[in-house]
């Protein structure tokens, strides 16, 4: 007996290791991307989910059966037969558009468009490149409904307008600057671009190295802080996996347009880093209108264990933009681009040196938290002149973001996830500004500096902090709720301190504080997935917008503005999206109601004589209620692996906006009593926007696209007396790819923009006549160009 209990005791001891065993895997999706949060079943409904590599592991004790899914993406099974063996598991998305998962620093980590509740837009590489790829307006106005983005210049002033809110207005001499953009925050590679004051400038972005792009439209302020219009986050084209290379791109156009990037990439199984170096030169289609960029920057992943991920960005950029001013609509309707004579003899331009830099690190606590910390810093040297004269500013800001990721399953097919984090931004900033006189040692040239007219230091800080969380119930039923609460505190020293305060009985300070706080945004929304194909939601949204330092402080009066509110944003929306006919037919759909309280507008302030305004003040004028509806739809027409056409696939999107002014009185200036426009059309958005188009590849590597813009004439002052007319832009492509001898790629592409060469405005400045448009190019303009690329 004794002797059989010990061979028993003996070989449960020599078991014991494999009744241990664990098996270790990764889920991925085609493009070899981890997915979190991927259920991983075996037995009798037990299992676990993966972690922010796509990585699980499971108690083993021999052959077993695995059940792997994750909503959008078929669900599939995979065979156990050895313990040791690390499992390496594919999904393929249901459908490859809408379940296409993005992992960036600010969106939801790893949640499918289809499973999120909100009107959100990515765009690929396709969509970005279909013109120069140059221009991120190209791909913006003709792929994401509701959203309308502008530029000032060639390469700089550029901004975002969402669902009517945005740069350059819309509204009576709209509170945004024409010379960049409010109300939306923009990030790049986690790195906040938006200051933090709320001011975006992109003049020293390279958007032709950005390879990826994320719209969420409306108030946002649960998860960003003060973003009461929406965001943009932006993601640099990423090292092919386990690739070293090195490649040349050459682009040329008409007006003098040429680009040359060099590419280096190398990327491993635990490291990759790309570098691009680029010169981008344009003569200008009109006089006083030429622009150069310089730039270098740096991506790198690196993978420091199972647990810790960093990455990092590095960009210098120096880009210099001249501006020959906006035209009457005397000179737009003549076809007089000769500019404004003011803005040329300012040599009118803005100038902007810039460096920018982040380091993220993500640590895997366990299969059920995580978190990513960013810590970024940008520092920039920006001239600029026109009209008014010229400004001097040299603003550094630095911050971080850290978010918690959770994951926790409650119950069988319940599952609570969310978000949790912070983000804070500091700002230091130099402002001067300058008048512009008659260069007396040249009369006929440019005119110069004059005396300094105001000089202004700010120091700001914005604060915000939130948490998402989503219930995940059986049948792919959810319901997100979050709440996020921000804060902006602004100081401002006056130190041009006027003559008529510096006296004993002066009550204006030379040094202000405003501090906007308890700015709380909440968020609620349900979704269903039906069949992993359509999805179905309902959300409500909230977020603000703060004055920003020139607001709160007017130098030449020498006056402070107290009173300001901050901009208050609110939106209901329901929507739906889907693929359907076998998920050859993607479509999204989106009916919303937003509303804009305590708009800022400015109120002017003219001479002694009439004759000009002295300068202008900021006031809260009443409230925009914006109505809309958005819908795009994408078909794969044909789609074969033998046939000389590989891939035929049109595409669609319109956008019906009806949006009025709310309790609305505005006073152009303090010599004429306010007008009410309750009930106008809100200005500088087009009631209708349609576009469309079709792409095509074939299997000997030839591709090519054409695509048609249509914008509907839109009112640009709010007694809706003043309209930009109506226009069509007709744009193609056509390109040829191949691999030649194993190691080498290339890329030879034509391509014709304004084919039908109407003429069209590229930016409208909204209620500021005699000042009406910026045209763009009114006749065909041409590009082409070649990439080249050797992989070792």
């Amino acid at each position: 007996m004794k002797k059989n209990l010990l061979v028993f005791t003996l070989l449960l001891l020599l078991s014991a290791p494999l009744l241990a065993q664990t098996v270790k895997g990764t889920i991925t999706d085609a493009a070899g991307a981890p997915l979190q949060g991927a259920t991983i079943q075996y037995g009798q409904q037990q299992g676990t989910t993966s972690d922010r590599d796509g990585s699980f592991s499971l108690p083993c004790s021999g052959a077993m059966t695995l059940t792997v899914s994750f909503v959008g993406y078929t669900t599939v099974t995979a065979q156990v037969s050895d313990c040791n063996a690390l499992l390496n598991i594919t999904l393929a998305a249901a459908n490859p558009i809408l379940n296409a998962v993005e992992i960036t620093a600010t969106s939801e980590a790893n949640r499918t468009v289809l499973a999120q509740p909100v009107a959100l837009v990515k765009l690929s590489p396709m969509e970005i490149k279909r013109s120069t790829g140059l221009f991120m307006d190209d791909a913006i106005n003709a792929n994401v409904p509701g959203v309308f983005m502008q530029r000032r210049s060639i390469g700089g002033g550029q901004s975002f307008n969402i669902r009517g809110y945005g740069g350059g207005g819309p509204g009576p001499r709209g509170i945004n600057s024409n010379f960049d953009g409010q109300g939306v925050k923009v990030y790049l590679n986690g790195i906040p671009i938006t200051d933090a004051e709320g001011i975006t400038v992109l003049d020293d972005i390279d958007f032709g190295s950005i390879g990826n792009v994320e719209i969420t439209k409306g108030p946002s302020g649960t998860l960003y802080g003060l973003a009461i219009a929406g965001v943009v986050n932006m993601q640099t084209i990423r090292p092919e996996k386990d690739k070293v290379s090195i490649g040349q791109d050459v682009l040329v156009g008409s007006y003098g347009l040429n680009r040359m990037t060099t590419h280096l990439q190398i990327s491993n199984e635990k490291s990759s880093i790309l570098v691009n170096y680029g010169k981008q030169n344009y003569s200008g289609f009109m006089d006083h209108t030429s622009s150069t960029k310089d730039f270098v920057n740096m991506m790198g992943d690196f993978k420091l264990s199972q647990k810790q991920t960093l990455t990092s960005y590095i960009g210098w950029s120096n880009s210099y933009d001249q501006r020959n001013g906006e035209l009457t609509i005397d000179q737009y309707n003549n076809l007089d681009y000769s500019g404004n004579p003011a803005y040329i003899q300012n040599d009118a331009h803005s100038n902007l040196i810039s460096f920018r830099a982040g380091l993220g690190h993500t640590y895997q606590f366990s299969d059920k938290l995580s978190n990513t910390t960013t810590i970024f810093g940008t520092g920039q040297s920006n001239n600029a002149s026109s009209a008014g004269g010229w400004t001097d500013k040299t603003p550094v800001n630095y911050g971080f973001r850290t978010t918690f990721d959770a994951r926790f399953n409650l119950a069988d097919g319940v599952t609570l996830s969310g978000v949790t984090g912070m983000e804070a931004q500091k700002q230091y900033a130099q402002i001067i500004a300058y008048p512009m006189v008659t260069n007396n040692a040249n009369p006929g040239g440019y005119n110069i500096i004059g005396a300094i007219r105001s000089n202004q230091s700010t120091i700001t800080g914005t604060y915000s902090l939130f948490s998402q969380w989503t219930l995940t119930l059986p049948k792919d039923f959810s319901i997100t709720a979050g709440l996020g609460t921000s804060s902006m505190n602004i100081s401002l020293i006056d130190k041009f301190y006027v003559a008529a305060n510096n006296t004993a009985s002066n009550t204006v300070p030379t040094t202000y504080n405003s501090n906007y706080n308890g700015l709380a945004s909440p968020s609620i929304a349900v979704n269903k997935v039906i069949n992993g194909k359509v999805s179905v939601y309902a959300s409500y949204r909230q977020g603000y917008k703060a004055p920003v330092a020139s607001s709160i402080y007017t130098p030449l009066a020498g006056k402070v503005n107290t009173g300001l509110k901050p901009e208050k944003g609110t939106q209901f929306e329901i929507g739906t999206k889907g693929a359907l006919l076998d998920d050859k037919l993607v479509y999204e759909v989106a009916l919303f109601s937003a509303k804009f309280d305590n708009k800022m507008t400015l109120v002017g302030v003219p001479n002694a004589a009439g004759t000009a305004t002295l300068y202008s003040y900021v006031v809260n004028s009443g409230s925009y209620d914006n109505k809309g509806l958005e819908a795009m739809v994408k078909y794969t027409l044909l789609s074969s692996e033998t046939g000389f056409i590989k891939t035929l696939r049109p595409f669609a999107n319109v956008t019906y906006s009806d949006f009025k002014y709310n309790s609305f009185t505005f006073q152009n200036n303090v010599l004429v009593p306010p007008a009410d426009y309750s009930g106008n059309k809100v200005a500088g958005v087009a009631p209708i926007t349609a576009n469309g188009g079709v792409d095509v590849t074939t299997r000997n590597g030839l591709y090519g696209n054409v695509t048609y813009m249509f914008r509907e004439t839109m009112p640009f002052t709010p007694d809706g007396l003043n309209s930009a007319p109506s226009y069509g832009l007709l744009n193609a492509k056509i390109g040829f790819r191949k691999t030649i001898a194993t190691h080498w790629d290339a890329d030879f592409y034509l391509g014709a923009n304004n084919i039908t060469s109407v003429q069209y405005a590229q930016m409208v400045f909204v209620n500021q006549l005699p000042d009406a448009f910026l045209p763009g190019p009114k006749d065909i303009n041409y590009f082409g160009g070649v990439n080249l690329k050797y992989t070792f």
